[in-house]
């Protein structure tokens, strides 16, 4: 749960919401072809997730959005299509993540690290 103060009052935003905002923002990139489970226990809520979720799409896999200091700090684990330039790839998501969390929730982004786990 993130939680911020304006002048009218406190917001309070879950952790799921930025997940899946960040997820769905990471996927439409080009040259991401899924996100990755980031370890052992969102690989069990992944699959809890996925017989409950008839859509199909687990969009916060793959996505860890802390809050230090009122700044955000967000984790992403892709999968990327072979033979794309990683760079490119990594700094296009940054800059759109960045731009989509700041504009939809007015909270300032600090960090945002990618990491590659899978080349498809």
């Amino acid at each position: 749960m993130i939680k911020f103060e304006n002048p009218n009052g406190y917001i309070e935003i879950t952790n799921n919401y930025f997940e899946k905002l960040v997820g769905q923002v990471a996927q439409s990139c080009f040259g991401v072809t899924g996100m990755v489970d980031s370890g052992p226990v969102q690989s069990i809520k992944s699959i809890i997730a996925s017989r409950t979720d008839k859509s199909g799409q687990n969009y916060n896999r793959g996505v860890s959005v802390k809050s230090i200091n009122g700044c955000l700090v967000i984790d992403l684990h892709i999968a990327v299509s072979y033979g794309v330039n990683i760079n490119a790839i990594s700094s296009s998501i940054t800059n759109k993540v960045r731009y989509s969390v700041e504009t939809v929730t007015d909270l300032k982004v600090s960090k945002i690290n990618v990491y590659v786990d899978a080349v498809n």
